[in-house]
């Protein structure tokens, strides 16, 4: 019996993984988390699978719904929104689960950051402008920030911030970048990234928080913010340059 973590994505049903879709198809129990995962993923059950919603469940129960597949020797399916890499809870669920001796596997999935990048058809590195993309949040009720991981620490590199988890202090996020990034610097905000209500916001540092207030968004968006989401002017990597010898194309083509 194992506990499969699958990373299911931002949102759209067809960004999930192959491994992922067939994990869930394969598992007699689906645990996922009913306020982040579309409904619409749950057909790939088993026709009599036990899908549990654990929106509203503690961690002492899903623990136990494990436990409990665990003894009848059931595979589960754990759905978590995007990647389980950053900010899935998924470390404490592990942790419960190695004291408890209970095998588990993880599944990758699309982070939010690269679905709203795909919506803006923007690339968040470019050659002279940015080639450092910075995951962070703000602290919330759920889990505070270490001290040494201020925006204004992040901000200081001119990096382009993926900033999650923090739309309801949109304020305090402009006030706090402004004096690295200048009132300027283009904002965008994606909500519900690849979800049938998505919505965009562009603007800047300057006229993104009253964007915001009018639309009413509260939740469930990502703010990005550096120069790489608006601008043209940028050099051309040498990746492809005529003239760059690498090991694939030797000489440069020539």
């Amino acid at each position: 019996m194992t506990v499969h973590f699958i990373g299911a994505g931002p949102g759209a049903p067809d960004l999930i993984t192959l491994r992922g879709r067939d994990l869930i198809a394969a598992c007699p129990v689906c645990l996922y988390a009913g306020s982040l995962i579309p409904k619409a993923m749950l057909d790939w059950c088993p026709p009599d699978a036990r899908i549990v919603d654990t929106a509203p469940l503690d961690l002492d129960v899903i623990i136990a719904e494990m436990q409990a597949a665990h003894d009848a020797g059931q595979d589960v399916a754990r759905l978590h929104s995007g990647d389980l890499s950053i900010w899935s809870a998924t470390g404490e669920q592990m942790r419960r689960l190695d004291a408890l001796a209970i095998p588990y596997s993880v599944t990758p999935g699309v982070p939010a950051f690269a679905a709203a990048a795909a919506t803006l058809k923007r690339e968040l590195t470019l050659p002279g402008v940015a080639q450092s993309l910075v995951l962070t949040r703000t602290s919330g009720r759920a889990s505070a920030m270490p001290e040494k991981e201020a925006l204004a620490t992040f901000a200081a590199s001119g990096a382009t911030l993926a900033v999650h988890l923090s739309i309801h202090v949109i304020d305090q996020v402009v006030t706090e970048l402004t004096p690295f990034y200048g009132a300027e610097c283009p904002v965008a905000i994606v909500f519900r990234a690849s979800w049938p209500d998505e919505r965009v916001l562009r603007g800047t540092l300057a006229t993104i928080a009253s964007q915001v207030r009018d639309w009413g968004l509260e939740r469930t968006a990502l703010i990005l913010v550096g120069p790489a989401l608006a601008t043209d002017d940028f050099g051309e990597s040498a990746l492809y340059s005529a003239g760059y010898d690498r090991r694939f194309r030797p000489g440069g083509g020539v």
